[in-house]
C-alpha cells in the first residue's frame, strides 16, 4: 500500500453559464486531476480547482507544486501514514487547493484497496445530502428564474445568494425578488465574498430581517477586524468563515475572535484529513457547519458528499453540491443525478466514481 507515483494532469471544460460573484468568477473549469499509484496497481483520484482569487493557486501553480515537491516527498509513503504524508505537505506554505487533492486522491486509493467507502472509513452517519445551489451575480428577474427551474428540475430548496455588489439599490432588491418568487418553502442565505463594508452588511443584514435567512456569510473582510466582530454581534443569523478560514488554525482564530459563528468546510481546500479537523473543532465548540462549493466538477462534488455524509454534524445543512449543472461537461463515467434535492454517495471501494479515458483524452492540456 505504498505510493509509487502521483500525477498532475490539466484539463480544462468550459462553463455553458459562467459564476460571477464579489471577488471573481469562473467561466472555465481549469482544474486539475490527481492521481496517486500504489505499488499493488491501485489509483486513487480527486480533483484540485485552483482559484487564483482567494487562494493565489493557478492550474500551472498546482501542477508545478505538485511535480516538484509534493510527488517526489511521498513515494514509498504507505497509505496509512496519513501524518506523515500530511507532515511533508505541510513543509510547503500555502497550495491548499493542491495539498487537499493529494489527500483525497490518498484516501480513495486506501478505500480501493481495502475494498470499503471511503464515506465508511471518515464515519459512515448516512449516504445522502440535502442539496443547495449557489446563484451568482444576474437582475433579479433572470436570479428568480434560475432558482425555478432549478427547484423544478431538481426538487432543490436551498439556495445561496451571491451578493457583495450595491447592497442597497441591488443586492437587497435581489434577495427579497427571491423570496417573493420562490415562497417560504425555500432556505435562503447570502454570500458576499468580502464585497461589502461592515457598515453596509449591517445595514443590508438590517432590510432583510423580515426574509427568513438561514445564514450570512463572509460579508465584509475579516482583515477589517474590529468591524467584522462588531458585524458579527449585530447579527442574528449564523455567520458563516469561508475564505477567512482555510485551515484549522484559521477557524480556530476567527471563532475565539469573534469574527464567525459557523463554519463552510470545503474539501477541495481541506481534503478529507484537514475536514475532520474542522468538523470536530466545530462539534466541541457547538456550531453550526456548512459543506462548500468550491465550484468543483462532479468528481469535487462527489468527494464533498462522500466527507459531508460521513457525520451527522456535515449532514444536517443542504451542502452545496449542485454547481456543476453549469459545466458543459464532465470526466466521469456515469454522470453525477441530483433527484428529489439530494445527491447520493455511490456505492463501491474509495469514492465510488471512476474517469472516462476517453473524456479524459479529449479535455486534457498536457498532450
Amino acid at each position: 500500500m505504498k505510493i509509487n507515483r502521483v500525477e498532475a494532469i490539466p484539463f480544462v471544460i468550459p462553463y455553458r453559464k459562467p459564476l460571477r460573484f464579489a471577488s471573481g468568477s469562473v467561466e472555465v473549469a481549469e482544474h486539475v486531476l490527481v492521481r496517486v499509484h500504489t505499488d499493488e496497481g491501485v489509483v486513487g483520484i480527486a480533483e484540485a480547482p485552483p482559484r487564483p482569487f482567494t487562494y493565489g493557486e493557478t492550474q500551472a501553480g498546482v501542477i508545478a507544486v505538485i511535480e516538484k515537491l509534493f510527488a517526489p516527498n511521498l513515494v514509498g509513503v504507505s497509505l496509512l501514514e496519513r501524518e506523515v504524508i500530511m507532515s511533508r505537505l505541510n513543509r510547503t506554505v500555502g497550495n491548499p487547493v493542491a495539498k487537499s487533492a493529494i489527500d483525497m486522491a490518498v484516501w480513495d486509493a486506501l478505500g480501493r484497496t481495502l475494498d470499503q467507502p471511503v464515506t465508511e472509513l471518515l464515519g459512515g452517519y448516512t449516504d445522502r445530502m440535502r442539496v443547495c445551489h449557489m446563484l451568482g451575480f444576474d437582475d433579479p428577474a433572470a436570479m428568480v428564474d434560475e432558482a425555478e427551474r432549478i427547484r423544478d428540475n431538481y426538487g432543490i430548496r436551498t439556495f445561496k445568494v451571491k451578493v457583495g455588489r450595491k447592497p442597497f439599490q441591488l443586492d437587497t432588491a435581489v434577495v427579497r425578488a427571491l423570496r417573493a418568487g420562490l415562497g417560504d418553502e425555500v432556505e435562503l442565505y447570502v454570500d458576499g465574498n468580502r464585497g461589502w463594508s461592515p457598515a453596509e452588511s449591517a445595514r443590508a443584514m438590517h432590510e432583510m430581517a423580515d426574509l427568513g435567512l438561514l445564514f450570512a456569510e463572509e460579508l465584509c473582510p475579516a482583515d477589517d477586524v474590529l468591524g467584522r466582530r462588531w458585524l458579527v454581534q449585530q447579527c442574528d443569523v449564523p455567520f458563516i468563515a469561508d475564505e477567512s478560514a482555510v485551515t484549522p488554525a484559521d477557524v480556530t482564530r476567527e471563532f475565539l475572535g469573534g469574527a464567525a459563528t459557523a463554519v463552510s468546510i470545503k474539501t477541495a481546500r481541506t481534503g478529507f484529513t484537514f475536514s475532520q479537523r474542522v468538523h470536530h473543532l466545530a462539534e466541541g465548540l457547538g456550531v453550526e457547519v456548512v459543506m462548500g462549493n468550491q465550484i468543483d466538477g462532479q468528481l469535487g462534488s462527489m468527494c464533498t458528499v462522500v466527507f459531508g455524509s460521513a457525520y451527522r454534524l456535515t449532514s444536517r445543512r443542504a451542502g452545496e453540491l449542485s454547481n456543476f449543472l453549469d459545466m458543459s461537461d464532465d470526466l466521469l463515467t456515469e454522470p453525477l443525478q441530483i433527484a428529489d434535492g439530494t445527491l447520493t454517495v455511490r456505492p463501491g471501494a474509495g469514492l465510488g466514481v471512476d474517469i472516462d479515458p476517453d473524456k479524459l483524452a479529449r479535455y486534457r492540456q498536457d498532450r
